[in-house]
């Protein structure tokens, strides 16, 4: 039998993080320049039910067997056998390689996910759905971050724009007009769930006061959507609502000196906006830019301490519904 491969991209958040745990919507794309990738091989000598994971960047090599309970990477092949029913599938070696940063903000870990779960399950000869990918993506999120919104598994699975509000279905929509990003890269792991449960503590001491902040978020969300539906020249009015969305994500407290300094510079050397994208304290920004500043928002990004800069597009065209 030959080997089977699943891939899955990395995710940007536009607009929207952290306020999107609390109804308020976001807005995320697909991020196409990186990818999470599962290979699978039959184990020729090996015995039902006998799975072997490999993992170089995080020095794994051990049986399913051997993994604990909790362990991402197990929990999603795990899962995938429950839901197809299989409980001693053909011996297979997994091995799982990623080119997107961790702890960065990108999606890493649910792209890992959403790999391992196609390339399973199209092994075993049942390759699951997109509703399903997502939804078996989204419980072993809740081991990364806690109490994860939706958005990272269900953007990563249908490689869409995609508008989404916790707990409603995920819409997809047309972009009217390409525009460009720059995301470029603190260097400092960003502590999702440490930072989640921050602001959780935050917002149950004083509801009032970050539901405010919250709703405005959600607000910036929602007229961003609105101008790349329908909108033209829209990356300079993208650029200002990604600077409000920072001001408040500041005001949550979830932003640092690092991210703050790389927004500066992107915005003195030509950037229309920035924000920092994901959950913060570390991990990337993003700045909307025209092509004609790239090279110069590159250099100043490096010259202020970013360890990595990935250019990206977002296309504008027709998309068709999640399903």
């Amino acid at each position: 039998m030959p080997a089977i491969s699943a891939s899955a991209p990395g995710k940007v958040i536009l607009f929207g993080e952290h306020a999107v745990v609390y109804g308020q919507p976001a807005i995320a794309d697909a991020l196409l320049e990186v990818e999470a990738k599962a290979i699978i091989n039959p184990l020729i000598q090996g015995t039902p039910g006998e799975i072997r994971i490999q993992a170089p960047s995080i020095k794994l090599d051990a049986d399913l067997s051997q993994l604990p309970i909790d362990d991402p990477l197990a929990t999603a092949v795990r899962n995938v056998l429950v839901e197809l029913g299989i409980k001693a599938p053909p011996p297979f070696k997994l091995r799982v390689t990623s080119t997107i940063p961790v702890a960065a903000g990108l999606g890493s870990g649910a792209a890992v996910s959403v790999a391992i779960i196609r390339a399973v399950s199209a092994f075993l000869g049942q390759p699951l759905k997109d509703a399903r990918v997502s939804a078996i993506a989204f419980e072993v999120e809740k081991l990364h971050h806690g109490t994860p919104s939706g958005i990272d598994n269900t953007v990563i699975t249908y490689r869409k724009p995609v508008y989404f509000i916790k707990g409603k279905p995920p819409e997809s929509f047309p972009v009217n007009e390409s525009f460009r990003l720059l995301i470029a890269d603190t260097g400092i792991l960003s502590q999702t769930r440490a930072v989640v449960g921050e602001v959780r503590a935050g917002w149950e001491q004083n509801k009032n006061r970050y539901e405010k902040i919250f709703k405005s978020i959600g607000e910036i969300a929602e007229k961003a959507r609105e101008l790349m539906t329908s909108g033209t020249g829209i990356a300079s009015y993208l650029g200002t609502l990604m600077d409000q969305n920072q001001y408040l994500l500041q005001d949550l407290k979830v932003s640092s000196s690092e991210l703050d300094r790389l927004i500066a510079s992107a915005k003195e050397a030509g950037a229309l906006g920035a924000k920092l994208s994901g959950a913060g304290r570390g991990g990337n920004i993003i700045a909307v830019i025209e092509e004609p500043r790239r090279s110069d928002i590159e250099d100043a990004l490096y010259a202020a301490g970013a360890t990595g800069v990935i250019a990206t597009k977002v296309f504008g065209g027709s998309w068709g519904p999640l399903e």
